[in-house]
């Protein structure tokens, strides 16, 4: 990434403490048809008092994950000019990024999205009077060659584990284990390659700095080197969530916060570099069709008002996305922007 830009440099609240606390009791969660019977509560607790859980016995081919993992590697060791043959745009904001933001500070990564079916369309800009669509339309790199049929089974998978965990969520509100699936029709779910070199200030800057994700889910397989943090809701200390061999790692996301009303939430995370090693991850964000009015369901605010007013989710997306090109001048948009005033 050449010489240390002062973009990357966090404001001094928000820097990381170099001494990290190891957060060895984040939920781990078997998946497997054995432990079946304790899924949906182990379910409910981890999204009430994290936000975060990891999952084991997920279903998922260990082989399915190391292709994509090794392939990935492959793209990121390309050189820049390399990569930057598919380089996403505020046009098209599938392909190869190094210069993303998170609220308005530079990123220590490098990334490779691309969009999970085909085809995909959002809306083409925020302005809720406009009706306009636009097709994602992915990108894929002349090498490695076999980039785009690993990426492709992968995300079945992903698709598979995503809706397996929403109806264990579904069930542990007391709804329907299908309750949410039809929110699902025409999504424009995608895949993250995620590439962190090496920091020379890791005191300073941030693989992704805080933030919680916009989407329902996200599903997080991170290597060996580790870095993810996360906010504890108790006392808003920073942890390291341990890498733990063949496991994902589940966050909830601010959809889901808002369709149950608050009874889970959606929490900060970040990602800490360091001097010596590289790291890498793939995400997967499980989101809904672009048409999709999020709300707090009725089912869940019998007794009490809804604390959210309703708000389009494709207008949400890319209003979300214009800050990740640039350094803004406002704040982006969170889902407290639609938060009821009590």
């Amino acid at each position: 990434m050449g010489e240390v830009d002062p973009a990357f440099i966090q404001d001094t609240q928000h820097r990381p403490k170099l001494a990290v606390i190891e957060a060895e009791s984040i939920p781990l969660i078997d998946l497997s048809s054995a432990k079946a019977s304790n899924h949906v509560s182990q379910i409910a607790d981890a999204c009430k008092n994290w936000g975060f859980f990891q999952v084991i016995n997920h279903g998922v081919p260990s082989e399915s994950r190391r292709k994509i993992e090794d392939a990935a590697r492959k793209f990121f060791a390309l050189p820049l000019e390399e990569k930057r043959k598919v380089s996403r745009d505020e046009v098209n904001p599938m392909g190869y990024f190094d210069t993303e933001h998170t609220k308005n500070v530079r990123d220590w990564k490098e990334v490779f999205d691309h969009v999970v079916s085909s085809p995909a369309f959002i809306p083409a800009s925020p302005d809720p009077d406009d009706k306009e669509l636009k097709e994602l339309i992915n990108q894929w790199p002349q090498y490695p060659p076999e980039l785009r049929e690993v990426c492709e089974e992968y995300a079945r998978e992903m698709e598979k584990l995503a809706f397996k965990l929403l109806g264990l969520i579904s069930l542990s509100l007391g709804l329907p284990e299908n309750r949410f699936n039809l929110f699902f029709e025409e999504s424009a779910n995608f895949i993250r390659l995620n590439h962190y070199p090496p920091c020379p200030i890791p005191h300073l800057a941030l693989g992704v700095g805080r933030h919680k994700d916009g989407v329902a889910l996200t599903i997080l397989a991170q290597d060996d080197v580790g870095g993810l943090q996360v906010k504890l809701k108790t006392n808003g200390e920073w942890v390291r969530v341990k890498p733990t061999p063949d496991t994902y790692i589940i966050n909830v996301g601010d959809i889901v916060q808002v369709w149950s009303n608050d009874t889970y939430e959606s929490v900060e995370h970040r990602v800490m570099m360091n001097s010596e090693w590289e790291r890498f991850s793939i995400s997967f964000f499980f989101s809904p069709g672009h048409h999709v009015w999020v709300k707090p369901l009725e089912e869940l605010t019998k007794g009490e008002e809804p604390k959210y007013r309703a708000y389009n989710w494709g207008k949400f997306f890319v209003t979300r996305r214009r800050s990740s090109f640039k350094k803004l001048d406002v704040e982006n948009l969170q889902i407290s922007h639609f938060k009821v005033s009590e």
